[in-house]
């Protein structure tokens, strides 16, 4: 039951947000009492706070999934960028947001952990790139990796980029395709534009 009302939890914190959604909603949504909740969590934030972790881990082993499938590297981060979007739903209730205004250190706990997974995954990722000759070998990893993950930080920056003008997977889309044209080698640029006519024409 534990998991059922997890797996019921995020996706209705994924889709509504994360102050919006009661516990009489989960409960409705299962078809359970409250009560039976509070017998698996105390209140409503040691839920946020189990939910939020469920996701991260799923989302991370789904990367891992992927990564193991050792594809060339600039479809790798394509499809890493697809599945993240797939279980965020376009994060169109601005989830990540109501969850820093409202439960500030389960946020912060999460971004550390998906910092961490995302320093790893892009590290490599430009790695297995300039080994097969698609990144160009005089980039330095260090510094892109950092600055790519800053980059995707400001993306969810709701005053920078308003959903009502920019949808999570534009942004994502023109991010990737912003930051693979600036360390590609021609033979990369030339599996980028054969991927981006492919995908997403």
């Amino acid at each position: 039951m534990r998991e059922k009302i997890l797996i019921n939890a995020a996706d209705l914190f994924i889709t509504f947000g994360f102050k919006s959604i009661t516990m009489d909603d989960i409960a409705n949504k299962i078809g359970i009492s409250k009560k039976t909740i509070y017998q698996h969590f105390d209140n409503k934030t040691k839920l946020v706070e189990a939910a939020t972790l469920h996701m991260f881990e799923i989302i991370s082993h789904g990367i891992d999934c992927i990564c193991a499938l050792d594809k060339n590297p600039i479809e790798e981060i394509f499809e890493i960028k697809q599945f993240v979007m797939e279980h965020l739903k376009d994060e169109k209730s601005s989830p990540q947001y109501q969850l820093q205004k409202y439960y500030p250190k389960i946020y912060e706990s999460l971004k550390s952990k998906q910092t961490c997974v995302m320093q790893q995954c892009v590290t490599e990722n430009l790695k297995k790139g300039v080994e097969k000759g698609l990144y160009r070998s005089t980039i330095n990893i260090d510094f892109i990796s950092r600055l790519y993950i800053n980059n995707m930080i400001c993306l969810k920056d709701k005053e920078l980029f308003p959903l009502k003008d920019f949808s999570m997977n534009t942004l994502m889309e023109n991010f990737l395709e912003y930051h693979l044209r600036g360390i590609c080698t021609p033979k990369g640029l030339e599996t980028l534009t054969k991927y981006i006519n492919t995908h997403q024409s």
